[in-house]
């Protein structure tokens, strides 16, 4: 007998607009001979079970089910499509795992941590994976961004501390007001904002999941934005070169993968996450920069790319996914 999945999407950020492309993606590639599947919205207006005609259907919270013709629908798993808050910062996890529902994505304790850029970066310090020095700003606890960063050297890249898509960003190039109002930009999207020294180097990414137990590295992507780092523009509207799977000595894509796997087992994740590297070339060894818990599946993403270059279909891929949680 089929079980039946939700597919949920949407979130309370601007990275709503990317968990409306990620579920398009899986909704096309979701095999429906394995599993039956409902499209799910939760979004601040509230949570809605989305019909292929377009009607709406509210969710019950106290149990996460839908009525569909008369009919009561309760799911057997949840196949996460949501990036931002509140379905990659353990929020949604939380509430699932109250209610006994597997899901695809890491755990509750997992998504809130490396949801926080600087809790992560810290975790994977400790744990010996190499990291860029950085410093932490929060909102109305500090006196002056130029005094903050004066143990770090320029240029640095200046973030929202947590969410995703590169969305508030900037890089500074010297110590001059350009800090401030990067600084300022980055508050307008969290109370939270990281200041990371910038490492020189090629940019990597690379999708891990589980499967059967085994953690899997899918064939890394080398990142070649047009502007002058990858940002929301470069990810999303075509600014950017990715080449799939990346032309890297073997040596190289090693120490990546080797970080990739160690990252995954670090953090406890699960599902499928794409970890962002940096290549230092005169150190020789690679730097983390962060984990995606929720990687963006848009037909513009990354993991798509790689789960067709090593070989699968993304049918194939997101049957695993499901059949992974269950475990």
């Amino acid at each position: 007998m089929k079980k039946t999945i939700a597919l949920v999407t949407g979130g309370y950020s601007g990275e709503s607009v990317i968990s409306y492309k990620t579920a398009a993606t899986i909704e096309q590639n979701i095999d429906t001979d394995k599993w039956n599947y409902y499209l799910v919205d939760i979004n601040p207006e509230g949570w809605f079970y989305v019909a292929p005609a377009g009607e709406k259907v509210a969710v019950d919270k106290n149990d996460f089910s839908i009525i569909v013709h008369g009919k009561k629908i309760n799911f057997d798993a949840v196949l996460i499509a949501l990036h931002g808050t509140p379905g990659e910062d353990g929020k949604l996890q939380g509430y699932f795992d109250c209610l006994n529902i597997p899901y695809t994505s890491c755990d509750a304790a997992t998504s809130a941590l490396t949801f926080n850029k600087r809790f992560t970066v810290a975790v994977a310090g400790a744990s010996g994976i190499n990291v860029a020095n950085s410093v932490l700003l929060i909102k109305n606890q500090f006196t002056s961004a130029d005094e903050s960063v004066k143990h770090l050297q320029f240029p640095v890249f200046v973030k929202p501390n947590n969410g995703g898509s590169s969305i508030g960003m900037s890089k500074v190039n010297s110590h001059t007001e350009e800090l401030g109002q990067a600084v300022t930009k980055a508050f307008k999207e969290d109370s939270q904002v990281l200041i990371e020294e910038y490492i020189k180097g090629r940019e990597f990414t690379i999708g891990v999941f589980k499967t059967k137990g085994n953690i899997i590295t899918l064939p890394m992507t080398e990142v070649k934005s047009k502007k002058e780092f990858f940002d929301y523009e470069a990810k999303y509207q075509g600014a950017s070169e990715e080449v799939t799977p990346a032309q890297v000595e073997e040596t190289v894509a090693e120490q990546i993968r080797a970080a990739a796997k160690k990252a995954y087992s670090t953090f406890n994740c699960r599902g499928v996450v794409r970890i962002d590297f940096i290549y230092d070339e005169s150190a020789g060894k690679p730097f983390m920069l962060e984990i995606n818990t929720v990687p963006g599946q848009s037909e513009a993403s990354i993991v798509p790319q790689q789960v067709k270059a090593m070989g699968w279909t993304l049918k194939d891929f997101y049957s695993a996914l499901i059949e992974e949680c269950f475990q």
